[in-house]
């Protein structure tokens, strides 16, 4: 009997023995971190799974990855992780320095010089002696006679106070002062003082008159056609001076916030590789183009010569010296249709994402306009490794959700 409550006793102490080791495997199991992991598609980062099996688009096999317990926009590499990506840093700092771009556009009339021979008088076109775009017409060639009614009645008055300058008396007065109204109304409707003249020796008070070219230059248009009828003011001619031609180009808008009106450029020419002009800049568009977000610019091309023609291609090298700013390898930038933005060592190991403004890009270089802590080191190379990892791990885009 004494053995058998010794025995019971004994067996007792053991469970109680083996009931504190549980409970104090369980409460060291509880201490320690339990490692989680779930699944995911190297080709389909968004899939996470708790599970193993299969992409649900493109059918691969799941991977497991251990979760990041890393904040939302930072993730932490190996030393291993961050050699076989290549990854480098480096502290930026604002420098100063030139930036040379080329424009590429069309040198088009010069629209300032264009000059129109427009008809004096109400009548009808009877001949054009011009008929072609592009001819040239010199200063004081016949360029059109024209049918009229009104000037034909002018002439007359013109030509009766003229045979009225004879007569006696108040007779006479009154004849020249009706002569130089007369005139002046004949000045008024284009003819010449030749023609003027003309009238009083050849009695000549024809409704027909001829027209002559005050300016040099080559036709760009011809609006009126023989026969045709036309009104006082109407445009029959349009000449242009090619002497001075345009160069319009179209920049980005981050370059175009350090041009200014009357800036220089120099200029070459497919056609004539040879010859670079320095053309100044005449005009700036104020308003953007919202679908390409570029700006025209106008440069005036100075073509004595008559060497270079309306249509041809120029390119344009604008520099702008002595930049100060901050510029990272374009690289280094994340670009997407939400925001753009770099990553930064914020520890040994540990990167975080920043978003930045951008501004010029230039060899290779892009600047930075945002403010940025000048101590941090900002990822120069291998920032679309991390980028991949880190929607990899987390399934993600780092700045998903967030716009500029």
């Amino acid at each position: 009997m004494q053995k058998l409550k010794k025995i019971s006793f004994l067996f007792l102490l053991f469970t109680a023995f083996i009931a504190c080791n549980t409970k104090n495997n369980e409460d060291n199991s509880k201490g320690q971190p339990k490692e989680s992991v779930f699944y995911t598609c190297s080709m389909d980062p968004q899939i996470k799974e708790d599970k193993p099996g299969k992409c649900p688009i493109c059918h691969m096999e799941l991977t497991p990855v251990k979760n990041d317990d890393s904040a939302a926009n930072e993730i932490a590499l190996s030393d291993q992780q961050i050699k076989l990506g290549n990854i480098t840093t480096q502290t930026i700092l604002a420098t100063n320095s030139s930036l040379e771009q080329s424009f590429t556009g069309v040198l088009s009339i010069n629209q300032e010089k264009i000059r129109t021979i427009s008809a004096r008088a109400m009548g009808r076109i009877e001949k054009l002696y011009f008929k072609t775009a592009g001819d040239y017409i010199k200063k004081n060639e016949a360029v059109y006679q024209l049918y009229s009614e009104d000037i034909a009645i002018a002439k007359q008055d013109y030509f009766m106070a003229y045979k009225q300058l004879t007569m006696p008396g108040d007779f006479g007065k009154n004849a020249k002062n009706m002569l130089n109204a007369a005139k002046q109304k004949l000045l008024f409707f284009g003819l010449t003082n030749r023609q003027i003249e003309n009238i009083k020796a050849t009695n000549d008070v024809s409704p027909y008159t001829t027209f002559y070219s005050m300016y040099n230059g080559y036709i760009s248009e011809i609006t009126a056609t023989e026969g045709s009828y036309i009104m006082e003011g109407a445009a029959v001619i349009k000449l242009a001076d090619l002497n001075s031609l345009w160069l319009e180009t179209q920049v980005n808008v981050n370059y175009a916030k350090r041009i200014s009106i009357g800036q220089y450029a120099k200029v070459s020419f497919t056609d004539y590789p040879e010859t670079i002009i320095n053309a100044k800049i005449s005009f700036i568009n104020p308003e953007i183009n919202p679908d390409s977000r570029l700006l025209l610019i106008r440069m005036e091309i100075p073509n004595q010569k008559l060497i270079l023609k309306p249509g041809m291609q120029g390119i344009a090298k604008l520099t702008q010296s002595n930049l100060k700013g901050l510029f990272i390898p374009i690289d280094a930038v994340i670009r997407d249709e939400n925001a753009s933005y770099i990553w930064v060592e914020k520890s040994h190991g540990i990167f975080e994402n920043l978003m930045v403004e951008t501004g010029l890009e230039n060899n290779g270089m892009i600047e930075i306009t945002s403010d940025i802590d000048p101590s941090k080191k900002v990822v120069v190379t291998g920032a679309y490794a991390i980028n991949s990892e880190y929607k990899f791990r987390k399934g993600s885009d780092p700045m998903e959700g967030m716009k500029m």
